[in-house]
């Protein structure tokens, strides 16, 4: 179910044969190893179509496309969290953390990542772009 509005979302349809997908990923992760922020500069030099479907797929974790929108790492436990999903439970989005009693989601939407911040029943207030995780985090300061 999708975390955003309680409805179910279509996957979009892979506009690249999937053996494409996996080589692309392949011979970054072979490149990169564990290092996340060269992974983020090998993602940059992708073209578009395959860096999109990458981030969106199972060949990347949640805390690679994570650390590739807002270029730093979250807390231990949101980052164990972002690891153990896949790129594709973006779309629907992912619980990241919960500050008191707020929930921090992450997601994909039209390839732009989004921070959600919710009471468990509604959203809150909703962030766009590079800088949507310090200003969720910020909106959720400023509540408490």
């Amino acid at each position: 179910m999708n975390r955003l509005n309680g409805n179910w979302m279509e996957f979009p349809a892979q506009l690249l044969p999937y053996h494409e997908l996996v080589s692309a990923a392949d011979q970054i992760l072979n490149e990169c190893g564990d290092d996340v922020a060269l992974l983020s500069e090998k993602l940059d030099q992708l073209p578009n179509q395959v860096r999109d479907e990458l981030l969106v797929s199972d060949l990347l974790n949640a805390f690679q496309v994570f650390y590739y929108f807002f270029k730093e790492t979250p807390g231990k436990l949101p980052t164990e969290r972002l690891i153990l999903s896949p790129g594709s439970a973006l779309l629907d989005g992912l619980l990241i953390d919960e500050i008191e009693l707020l929930e921090l989601i992450f997601a994909i939407i039209d390839h732009q990542p989004v921070i959600v911040v919710s009471d468990g029943e509604r959203a809150l207030a909703t962030f766009l772009g590079p800088d949507a995780y310090r200003d969720g985090l910020m909106y959720i300061r400023s509540t408490l």
